[in-house]
């Protein structure tokens, strides 16, 4: 016996379209998802740069030890018209010089969180990391009167524990594109170069204002009129990870 189908032509070719839209939307569904920022990912992630059109960057000063470097840099990023910069502040350092914080915080410069003790985090149990953290905030959040909500954490160290556990703290952990490498102090014209080349819009820098560092300060105004003069314009790193994208690199456990 033979069976015959007929086809609905206009029908057919409904359903061929209705597919195909289907499929297309999914598409960019997941292209969308693919590039929205570290905010919606599963895993948290470091914060290193942010992808953008805009010249815009930040420079960003840790601070761990030391009480003659760090007064001069605020004071030179204030003479040469630098309103936007933020300040990554150990709590040990801070409680011992307060009157340093609040001139910081006068000046209108972000404040976040560099930890507590000056050791590689991913090398503590869940709860001594907490507790690093946790003290931390206390303080800082006492001299600042507010809550700070960026960590960069002591060396840099972290792993997907770390950033889990500051992420559950309310902290974003934030990194850096281009490393100045001034606390090595291999001259002036050397740090200049070094930040003036690798920067790039929505660049991290991170440059230290503890006193091991010896030229930060000398080089500071010439960085900032360089980078000035290239069309950049100095935020937050608050106000950075404000744009559309912010570029992460994953993180594998140490073994």
């Amino acid at each position: 016996m033979n069976y015959f189908f007929v086809f609905n032509a206009s029908k057919f070719k409904q359903y061929v379209f209705i597919a195909l839209a289907v499929v297309f939307a999914a598409a960019i569904v997941y292209s969308e998802q693919s590039h929205v920022s570290v905010f919606m990912n599963s895993e948290p992630s470091a914060i290193y740069s942010v992808q953008t059109e805009k010249k815009v960057i930040a420079l960003t000063f840790d601070i761990s030890w030391g009480e003659e470097r760090a007064e001069p840099i605020v004071k030179t990023l204030k003479e040469n018209g630098v309103s936007e910069a933020t300040f990554f502040l150990s709590s040990p350092w801070s409680k011992a010089h307060p009157e340093i914080v609040d001139q910081i915080k006068k000046a209108g410069f972000e404040i976040g969180s560099h930890g507590n003790d000056f050791t590689n985090y991913s090398k503590l149990d869940d709860e001594e990391i907490r507790k690093q953290i946790s003290t931390a905030h206390s303080i800082l959040t006492e001299l600042i009167g507010k809550e700070p909500s960026l960590i960069r954490l002591p060396n840099g160290d972290f792993d997907k524990r770390v950033l889990r556990i500051a992420d559950d703290m309310g902290y974003s952990v934030i990194q850096w594109d281009t490393d100045s490498q001034d606390w090595l102090n291999k001259g002036v014209d050397t740090l200049i170069n070094r930040v003036v080349n690798k920067a790039h819009p929505g660049d991290i820098v991170l440059l230290h204002a503890s006193d091991a560092s010896l030229q930060t300060n000398e080089a500071l105004p010439v960085i900032i009129k360089q980078l000035r003069d290239k069309g950049y314009q100095f935020v937050t790193v608050s106000d950075l990870i404000k744009q559309t994208e912010v570029d992460t690199v994953p993180v594998e456990d140490q073994a």
